[in-house]
């Protein structure tokens, strides 16, 4: 793998003009979305997308998010526009929200694992949709971290993971929602939840009408089965450290946890049950704002 001088570009004109003219050229940069950071290719160039899995050390049966500046984008990338889709774009496009269409020829089996299907979300960050227009073609783009590690939701995430991997890192600031997006299948007359994110599945309902859930959401995809989506195959949101769950009523976490002082550790509560707690702490923020915690999760 070839060997970088990775440099931070700052999100304005400047260097959106810089990063497009990259993506261009077949080479990667890490772009700002609203729900992560992703790591970008020209998604219609199967060279380049290719080495989106060198970067990351991604399997290559693990396929890839398709994302597009504009509604006009879609229907040369995919064989059919469903009118569920339309719906769901109307109401949560641009967005957290990547839809799995089949796919039109344009799209390489790069970026699909060799599936007949493609993922296509459009994102609402500004820099993202920029650099996307600028670039002048849709992008394939996976979170911008190592394989397996957790998801990005700073620049300096991405550098940490990415420096000397690739050109350029796009600063856009720090991600709004900061979890991966909803993935779900619309190839069905039901729309068919694969992977769990911005958008909930009684979100997706109160615009379906109905929606089903992939078994593999809440299981391990069966021995041999094909991943339809990126999230359904691999560990996934894996942080380093050795995590211990802990159930029971905050005063039973504190206690668990007080017990282990003299261990490295660090505890993970929301705001205002820090006070019984005699270890370092990271606060999620407040037990009410499910948004707020899923911002701060991967910071």
């Amino acid at each position: 793998m070839r060997e970088y001088t990775t440099r931070l570009l700052p999100g304005d004109s400047l260097g959106i003009r810089e990063a497009a003219a990259l993506l261009r050229a077949g080479e990667l940069v890490g772009i700002p979305t609203e729900t992560v950071y992703g790591l970008a290719a020209n998604a219609l160039d199967g060279g380049a997308v290719g080495r989106i899995f060198t970067a990351k050390g991604r399997p290559q049966d693990n396929p890839l998010i398709v994302h597009i500046a504009d509604w006009e984008a879609l229907p040369p990338l995919v064989a059919e526009v469903p009118p569920l889709a339309k719906k769901l774009a109307d109401a949560y496009w641009p967005g957290p929200l990547t839809m799995i269409f089949r796919k039109s020829a344009l799209i390489p089996d790069e970026v699909s694992a060799g599936l007949s299907t493609v993922a296509v979300r459009m994102p609402s960050h500004p820099v993202a949709r920029a650099v996307i227009r600028q670039a002048g073609v849709p992008l394939a783009a996976p979170s911008a971290n190592l394989s397996g590690s957790p998801s990005p939701t700073l620049a300096s995430h991405v550098m940490a993971d990415m420096t000397g991997r690739i050109p350029a890192v796009l600063d856009g600031g720090e991600c709004a929602v900061g979890v991966e997006s909803t993935v779900v299948d619309v190839t069905k007359e039901t729309p068919c939840l694969l992977r769990p994110g911005g958008v909930t599945p009684a979100m997706l309902a109160a615009v379906a009408g109905g929606v089903s859930i992939n078994p593999a959401v809440t299981s391990r995809l069966p021995e041999g089965a094909v991943a339809a989506s990126p999230g359904m195959k691999y560990k996934h949101y894996a942080p380093k450290a050795h995590v211990v769950l802990v159930r029971g009523t905050p005063e039973d976490y504190a206690a668990f946890v007080n017990a282990r002082r003299d261990e490295p550790v660090t505890a993970m509560c929301f705001d205002g049950e820090e006070g019984a707690l005699r270890v370092p702490y990271i606060s999620y923020g407040r037990r009410d704002d499910p948004a707020g915690q899923a911002r701060r999760v991967f910071d």
